[in-house]
């Protein structure tokens, strides 16, 4: 069974390509963490999203299938 990423119950190798691409990271991580409830942490994306956290979540990606969390609440 293929392992589950991050990005909407999508593969492992699915999530990454989307974490590699600049806007798609953005967009689905933005609307990842508006269905998980965390509105301070999506707009803190909105903010930051373009830079700093894209990096950081390509590499949390890579190292633990899972997008960077601003806001771990």
């Amino acid at each position: 069974m293929a392992k589950k990423g991050d990005y909407f119950g999508l593969s492992y190798l699915v999530s990454v390509i989307l974490a590699i691409i600049p806007v798609t990271s953005f967009i689905c991580g933005f609307i990842t963490r508006l269905m998980e409830g965390k509105i301070v942490a999506a707009l803190l994306r909105l903010l930051f999203g373009w830079n700093i956290i894209w990096i950081l979540d390509l590499v949390f990606m890579i190292i633990s299938k899972h997008i960077f969390r601003i806001l771990p609440v």
